[in-house]
């Protein structure tokens, strides 16, 4: 099988992007999708996403972990409305499905700006904050986060203090009254990442929660570049919430699968 394929980035968030609207990828195929993401022996990316038709929704995007799990990521969100407006399917704005549901997208000369979902439930503990923002994250505030050991601290807690289903863990360091640097680990890639969209909105919510903003549109350097968040707030629920960055095509090409 002869698969056409593009690659696009958000901020170093790399994925192998699929038009799978005539369904001739094999949706699921673990073995495949680490194939893809193989920086070595395949294409090499963050991620596996197809754009599929949807019956409410201009598209559905499918977004894989390289561990061939499937999820939700904002970047990869962010990409594949790029994506989609490259193919034709939409223009500057779009609504579209993805694993946990509907989200609205508007597309400007810089950025791509993405609903993320509602967020209200926010667990405090002693040196950190758990959240789902479209997939579970840790939150830890830390200091030097440039010699920090990401990968080593972030497996540990990924595995040791959330099992086997795993969360994403982010180290965070705040530069200014609205500006926090953040590296993570993403659970599924078991890596760290040059950016996490899902992350950065966990970060954002995360450290207004906790007091340490009262900015409402919050700026997160990453070491992919600069990612923004802005969200409503009332009676403890983050509202209206929108990832705000880049997204931009990388090259297209063409590999042989052997199924």
């Amino acid at each position: 099988m002869i698969l056409n394929f593009s690659k696009y980035q958000g901020t170093g968030n790399n994925f192998v992007m699929i038009d799978n609207r005539t369904k001739t990828f094999p949706n699921g195929n673990t073995d495949i999708i680490s194939y893809l993401c193989d920086r070595n022996f395949g294409i090499g990316a963050d991620g596996v996403i197809l754009i599929e038709n949807d019956s409410e929704a201009d598209f559905r995007m499918i977004y894989y972990n390289p561990d061939g799990t499937e999820t939700m990521c904002g970047n990869g969100g962010r990409c594949a409305v790029a994506f989609a407006r490259d193919l034709g399917i939409i223009k500057n704005q779009t609504t579209f499905n993805a694993f946990d549901g509907l989200h609205f997208a508007s597309i400007n000369e810089e950025d791509i700006s993405l609903q993320m979902i509602d967020v209200g439930a926010i667990q405090n503990h002693d040196d950190y904050y758990f959240l789902n923002t479209g997939t579970p994250h840790h939150v830890e505030l830390v200091d030097d986060l440039t010699d920090y050991p990401v990968f080593t601290r972030g497996k540990e807690l990924r595995y040791h203090l959330y099992g086997e289903q795993g969360s994403n863990i982010n180290f965070v360091e705040q530069k200014d009254s609205d500006t926090f640097r953040v590296r993570t680990y993403e659970k599924g890639v078991e890596n760290e990442t040059l950016a996490c969209g899902t992350g950065v909105t966990a970060v954002a919510i995360a450290m207004h929660h906790s007091g340490k903003t009262m900015a409402d549109t919050i700026k997160l350097p990453v070491e992919g570049g600069i990612l923004k968040v802005s969200f409503d707030f009332s009676d403890g629920q983050y509202s209206n919430v929108f990832l705000i960055g880049p997204a931009e095509f990388i090259f297209k090409g063409s590999i042989e699968l052997n199924l």
